[in-house]
């Protein structure tokens, strides 16, 4: 089975969050989700973003590489919204990593490097209309990702809904999260 290291959203590390790192769990993984926010969840998400901007971006990111130096080498990264920046980072350039899920944001390779490791699989999720993922060029950065990685896939929903996969927040779709549930799982039976 896989060792996860899940990064939350912009909202903090909500009950959601916690609750899809749970449904690893149950599918026989061993999942770490740090708290990149310091206990602080936000109601609404120009909130945590606001926070996220007043601590730095790069703190955020330091906060994650800081939490995966305390587990093995051998990770799937995971990543909600804003938590894709540091699983993408330490994905790209972790050695040892094994794979990464990037749900509902996806970065340029060229952010973390200049291409993405030839054997770290990667699955990217997101909404097809999300004002976010498909809106700010998330989606892009994943179909140029697919492009160039070895084992790579993207996923789209039909919907308009960022963080559609986070159960406590209004955005949730239970139909399309259930499908990213089902394809996360497969993906890390597969790896681990």
């Amino acid at each position: 089975m896989a060792e996860v290291l899940v990064f939350h959203h912009g909202h903090g590390l909500t009950i959601g969050v916690q609750q899809f790192a749970e449904r690893l769990r149950r599918g026989g993984h061993t999942v770490h989700a740090p708290d990149l926010f310091e206990g602080q969840v936000f109601d609404s998400l120009r909130e945590g973003l606001g926070y996220a901007e007043d601590a730095g971006f790069d703190t955020v990111i330091a906060r994650g590489t800081a939490a995966a130096e305390e587990l093995p080498a051998e990770l799937v990264y995971l990543g909600f919204s804003l938590g894709v920046l540091p699983a993408q980072k330490l994905a790209q350039t972790r050695s040892g990593a094994k794979g990464a899920l990037l749900l509902e944001a996806c970065v340029p390779v060229a952010e973390f490097g200049g291409a993405w490791p030839h054997d770290v699989p990667v699955q990217v999720h997101g909404m097809d209309a999300d004002p976010f993922f498909a809106g700010e060029g998330d989606v892009d950065a994943a179909r140029a990702l697919v492009a160039t990685a070895a084992d790579a896939e993207v996923f789209l929903y039909p919907g308009d809904r960022h963080l559609f996969t986070d159960s406590s927040l209004p955005s949730h779709d239970e139909h399309a999260a259930t499908q990213v549930a089902g394809r996360v799982l497969g993906f890390l039976d597969r790896i681990g």
